[in-house]
């Protein structure tokens, strides 16, 4: 990291204001020949952190903008490096002849997250830190805004780092008294290993718990609708969405093949599936759209059975609501609220989910399904913002670092010698220090950053 890179940081679209983003042991003098402050000294010279006004000049010397400029030296920056930033009016040619007059003073194009993939390299963040500032990117509910800040303050780092120092306590202690048996060290005894590794075991249990629900806050909840042909599913779809996402007819078996979509609907971040119609088919191409159907019915965590409202219910129609209902929430909703309803069969199920009645057409019932959904997905109170497990990386980790603690757990009651057991102990503290980056290969931080735009 001995050069020194830039990029833009507010995209390529005209905007209010773009940013060129700089950083590296030159960041300062290459500042200094492109940006002149109308008054005082040039920016090397200056405080960080303090905003000054002036002249950005392309890479012939003329003038291209009046903008902001500020810099702030390593290692107190966001990537531990010198670096500066030019506030510029926000016309992609005035960046581009920026970023040029940049090039031309010998620093580079700065490729995707390799920002903060330098805060990383540098100590100013650890792993779950650095993927926490892409999905604070990605967020789109004010859950999953909470969640990213609070991972990128370092909560899931902290609660990492107490399973982490417990079990490098146990293996410190038990290393000073077979290293040094002279000195007066207090001997290990088998329960208190076994107390310190049903510790560590329950903390991974939990954290690993967490994995579910950081999933639905960064992925969306998986939500299948499902249906007899022409139930009203592919409308319900459209109206969720807010505009014509999926192809709507009267002629049965339209949806060949799974519709996806994400939508915020109750405060909870939906991944809409819109499903083929499930009946018996001798066409076979409408017959894998049935079985994508029903893998998408096995596979969510929350399910949309959808009854044409104005037609009688049929006896598959209830065995598919007790279907879903044996395999995730459930909401039935009657579809063309608008029409004169039918009459709807009596259903023994216990309990029975919740019902709704909607009209795509009119928009009537759309609420009443909204606060549906939200009753089945409250916020979570169990765990504080920031310490939930939000990819599968780091589940992964946690599922190791838990088993490995496990084995250690069956090795000590099996009466195996302590030096045995510590070798899982061993295999848990790798796994957890891959989850911070302790540990971490080098090709899993390129495909961590991979995720990044350029700029971050």
């Amino acid at each position: 990291m001995s050069d020194t890179i830039a990029a833009v940081a507010t995209g390529g679209q005209p905007c209010a204001i773009g940013i060129l983003r700089l950083s590296g042991p030159g960041a300062l003098a290459a500042l200094d020949g492109v940006f002149t402050p109308l008054r005082g000294e040039p920016m090397s010279r200056r405080p960080d952190r303090q905003l000054v006004y002036g002249v950005l000049r392309d890479r012939e010397g003329r003038e291209i903008d009046r903008c902001l400029a500020t810099v702030t030296r390593g290692p107190g920056s966001y990537t531990g490096e010198d670096t500066a930033e030019l506030q510029c009016h926000g016309s992609p040619m005035v960046l581009s002849l920026g970023l040029e007059a940049l090039f031309a003073r010998g620093v580079r194009q700065a490729g995707p997250g390799e920002f903060t993939r330098r805060a990383f390299l540098n100590g100013r963040l650890d792993l779950t830190q650095a993927e926490a500032v892409i999905d604070l990117i990605d967020a789109q509910t004010p859950e999953a805004a909470r969640q990213a800040a609070g991972q990128l303050a370092g909560a899931l780092s902290g609660r990492i780092g107490g399973i982490y120092d417990g079990l490098v306590d146990l293996m410190a202690h038990f290393h000073a008294v077979l290293d040094y048996p002279d000195e007066d060290i207090e001997p290990f005894q088998a329960e208190e290993m076994a107390a310190a590794l049903d510790r560590a075991a329950g903390e991974l249990e939990a954290l690993a718990g967490t994995w579910r629900r950081g999933r639905q806050l960064t992925q969306g909840v998986p939500c299948a609708i499902v249906g007899r042909p022409n139930a009203g599913k592919s409308s319900l779809l459209n109206a969720l969405v807010g505009y014509e996402r999926a192809i709507v007819t009267d002629i049965p078996g339209t949806t060949r093949d799974t519709v996806e979509e994400r939508v915020r609907l109750g405060g909870v971040l939906l991944r809409l599936i819109d499903t083929a119609g499930l009946r018996e088919s001798g066409d076979p191409i409408e017959r894998l759209g049935v079985e994508r159907s029903r893998a998408a019915m096995e596979e969510a965590e929350l399910i949309l059975v959808v009854w044409d409202g104005s037609v009688p219910a049929r006896e598959e129609d209830g065995e598919l609501l007790a279907r879903a209902v044996s395999l995730a929430p459930t909401v039935l909703v009657h579809a063309k609220g608008d029409l004169p309803p039918a009459p709807v069969p009596f259903l023994a199920l216990d309990p029975m989910p919740p019902e709704v009645t909607v009209s795509a057409k009119t928009g009537q019932g759309l609420e009443e399904l909204e606060a549906a959904v939200a009753a089945l997905f409250p916020p979570e109170r169990s765990a504080p913002a920031g310490e939930l497990l939000t990819n599968a990386r780091q589940a992964e980790a946690a599922d190791r670092a838990a088993a490995a603690v496990s084995r250690a757990q069956a090795a000590l009651r099996a009466g195996v010698t302590p030096d045995a057991v510590l070798t899982e102990v061993e295999q848990a503290l790798s796994a957890l220090g891959e989850l911070t980056g302790r540990t971490v290969r080098e090709d899993i931080t390129d495909r961590i950053f991979s995720r990044f735009c350029v700029g971050k």
